[in-house]
């Protein structure tokens, strides 16, 4: 069987999709990859300099910014506010944006790895649901990683292992949204997908050594930011995709390879642990993801 690349990708054109963190790494191949194939694409960041640049380096007239702090609510309600009045349509939203290594705190007191790689894309995802519902077929790709494994979503307020709990947060999400779509009899899917090992802008921060390793491991594997972005492509275009499914790298541990459905940890399957994340972030965020014209929320 031959293997998935970016040349299966198909034609986008009259598709509006929304890349967060596309300035650069796995998320600018894949908004690079998907302007490509024509579609319009939203790069939403927080350095809206990046933006442009990345913007300009894409080169292709469909690509547009976006200014977006996952760590803001207040930015995210207006970024989803601004792309709504926009578009009147989102086929693909790619929840891509991610930080390892900083410490601190948000100006709600969330764990800013956890703010920014869960909690914001959770509000993002919640405000964008009524143009995704009402987009035939539309899908939402969370971007999460191996490292999901080594994770623990019971606190959701420790600075330990904060980068490993955040990842595992983005695939009970996943999980759990994919039931509410299902339940609602959306067109809409929700899917997952990791980059395995690839070398990225992520890990700019933290503990040098760390840094170092990983950028040895993405090296020696081969693993660059364009093969890194192809599990989330893949899990953004295919026609064959069903929504929870996993896609990453199929090699040795996942590290690399070409795209194909990969197995999540017990943890990241467990519904019980899936629909306690739901209802802290919700609480957390105060973003109630409604899936029904009626109005009624899924918590």
């Amino acid at each position: 069987m031959p293997h998935w690349t970016a040349a299966d990708i198909p034609d986008q054109h009259g598709r509006v999709a929304l890349v967060t963190g596309a300035n650069s790494g796995i998320g600018y191949e894949t908004a690079r990859a998907l302007a490509r194939r024509g579609a319009r694409v939203v790069l939403a960041c927080r350095d809206t300099a990046k933006a442009e640049r990345a913007a300009h380096a894409i080169g292709v007239s469909t690509v547009e910014t976006l200014r977006l702090d996952l760590a803001d609510p207040a930015s995210i309600r207006a970024a989803a506010g601004e792309l709504a009045g926009r578009h009147p349509r989102l086929d693909l939203l790619v929840n891509n944006a991610g930080v390892t290594g900083l410490k601190g705190r948000t100006a709600q007191g969330h764990e800013i790895q956890l703010a920014v790689n869960h909690l914001g894309h959770f509000a993002l995802t919640g405000l964008l649901l009524p143009l995704l519902l009402a987009t035939e077929a539309s899908r939402v790709v969370t971007v999460a990683s191996i490292a999901h494994r080594f994770g623990d979503t019971t606190d959701l307020t420790g600075d330990r292992g904060a980068y490993a709990r955040a990842k595992l947060a983005n695939l009970q999400f996943t999980g759990a949204l994919s039931r509410r779509l299902t339940a609602a009899d959306a067109t809409t899917t929700a899917l997952a997908a990791h980059p395995g090992g690839a070398a990225t802008a992520v890990f700019r921060h933290g503990n040098p050594l760390v840094r170092a390793v990983n950028l040895c491991v993405a090296r020696a594997f081969g693993r660059t930011p364009e093969m890194g972005a192809l599990p989330t492509l893949r899990a953004a275009t295919d026609p064959a995709a069903r929504g929870g499914e996993y896609y990453g790298p199929t090699g040795l541990f996942e590290i690399a390879g070409y795209p194909g459905i990969v197995t999540a940890s017990r943890k990241a399957n467990d519904r019980a642990a899936q629909e306690s994340l739901w209802a802290r972030s919700a609480e957390l965020t105060g973003v109630a993801h409604v899936f029904t014209a009626a109005g009624s929320a899924g918590r």
